[in-house]
């Protein structure tokens, strides 16, 4: 068995902490570790391969630092040149893992999913490989604790025979309206469709080769050609880019006559708002859910997150306040859903808040946007021990850098020099240079920018270890 670990998607309905840059699956929601690296250890005893993971280009660099830090080995991972739904990424992994003459059974999990009884999902996970072995292609239907309306709905069909706990699959179901999933709830045999799968990787291609030809096609010919870059695999943009975008659902689940249905009951959410979040998180007297520096009075049933400062809220209830370093969500939970619009409009209106939080994670270590006016910038930049940032060049932008703990190796033009606590340098505009922390602690420092203009691509990359030297 080989996981397959789906780590796109920018859960924008979690703004303002979880933004395109650095979605929900890489954030701590439940407890100290991230969603991805939650989703990782609750494969711990179980027997199958190192995973696989399919992620975007831009998110690369986190998923592999996420790995280190769990010391997780992996099988590759795989760039998405663009989203293309689920049908096209899991015919890459499919194909991934096909192409040494292997045949492993795929377990297609979502890397932001939560699920809290890990006993019953890995007796459900061993019933489904039971069914795959069997060239069944099977999906994971969950048992609903409520009429959900944000989740699709898979009807079960008949019990398999010699399993207890399968059945076929008689439809798929769109996210009803409310009284269509009250209805649901209480005539049985509905379950919430979670988007986890099960089934041989030359299965599943069969299938999507009958249903789907052209996806499959693409992504035949797109990793035909892959190229490994570090710990990523790359495959071709140009024929990718040509793909159909669709989802696994649409593409086969809905067409063959394979599918089945194995129901799960272990305390699953996908975490897909605040309001949900806030159902699965532990609450005080007066059902709120407290996290960070928090002061309430008279509040009932909500959610209160703090990330940098006090935050004190009287006499609200069924309310959600998130605050982060740069922006702050007040709303009911009854239109956390619209959370989405507001992420819209920040795109729309080209806002950095839509993209970036104000710490910004680099392969490298990160950077925190301190302060900034129509002609400068402080930043305060965490190098890893061993790390360096790319030898460039900026058009528009001197900087000042003074290092407050570590040392720093610098290079400007043809000198190289070393830095330690409360020493700096000047690098003017237009001069070559590369940071780096040849020490065993971290590096900080902060960097003063100053110039006519101090945008994050007014960088030219001359070489860079992390692969992003301009074209």
């Amino acid at each position: 068995m080989k996981p397959i670990i789906m780590a796109g998607g920018v859960g924008s309905r979690l703004w303002p902490k979880s933004r395109a840059a650095f979605p929900k699956q890489f954030l701590p929601l439940t407890d100290s570790h991230s969603m991805l690296q939650q989703t990782l250890h609750r494969l711990d005893g179980l027997a199958c391969e190192a995973p696989v993971f399919v992620c975007n280009d831009a998110h690369r660099f986190i998923v592999a630092e996420q790995l280190l830090q769990s010391d997780i080995a992996h099988d590759g991972i795989l760039l998405e040149p663009m989203g293309k739904n689920t049908a096209p990424a899991i015919a890459l992994a499919a194909f991934h893992a096909v192409q040494n003459g292997e045949d492993p059974v795929l377990l297609v999990l979502a890397a932001d999913h939560l699920i809290e009884d890990v006993h019953s999902f890995h007796q459900a996970i061993a019933n489904a490989q039971a069914l795959a072995l069997q060239d069944k292609l099977v999906t994971f239907g969950i048992v609903p604790t409520s009429a959900h309306t944000g989740y699709g709905y898979i009807r079960q069909g008949t019990a398999l025979a010699g399993n207890d706990n399968a059945f076929g699959v008689s439809e798929f179901v769109e996210k009803p309206n409310l009284e269509t999933a009250q209805q649901y709830l209480q005539q049985g045999g509905y379950l919430w469709n979670s988007g986890m799968f099960m089934f041989k990787a030359s299965r599943y291609l069969e299938e999507l080769k009958k249903f789907a030809p052209q996806i499959h096609e693409c992504c035949k010919t797109a990793i035909e050609s892959e190229q490994k870059d570090l710990d990523f695999v790359r495959v071709n943009a140009e024929i990718f880019s040509q793909c159909p975008s669709d989802s696994i659902d649409y593409a086969v689940m809905e067409n063959t006559d394979a599918a089945a249905v194995v129901p799960l009951d272990a305390g699953w959410s996908d975490v897909g708002s605040w309001s949900s979040l806030w159902d699965v998180l532990p609450k005080d007297t007066q059902g709120n859910v407290i996290q960070g520096d928090v002061l309430l009075e008279q509040v009932n049933n909500s959610y209160i997150n703090a990330e940098e400062r006090l935050v004190c809220v009287i006499g609200l209830d069924d309310v959600i306040v998130v605050e982060t370093k740069d922006a702050m969500l007040v709303a009911h939970k009854d239109k956390v859903q619209d959370i989405k619009k507001v992420v819209d409009t920040l795109k729309a209106q080209k806002r950095p808040e839509y993209e970036f939080h104000r710490e910004v994670f680099r392969p490298w270590g990160s950077y925190d946007s301190l302060d900034q006016a129509e002609r400068f910038q402080v930043k305060r930049i965490k190098v890893k021990p061993g790390e360096k940032l790319s030898l460039q060049m900026h058009h528009h932008r001197a900087e000042h850098w003074i290092v407050v703990t570590g040392t720093a190796k610098v290079s400007c033009d043809d000198k190289t020099f070393l830095l330690t606590e409360n020493e700096s340098t000047y690098i003017p505009i237009g001069t070559t240079h590369s940071l780096e922390n040849p020490g065993k602690i971290p590096l900080e420092l902060i960097e003063v920018q100053s110039g006519a203009y101090l945008g994050e691509d007014d960088i030219v990359r001359f070489s860079d270890r992390y692969g992003r030297v301009n074209k």
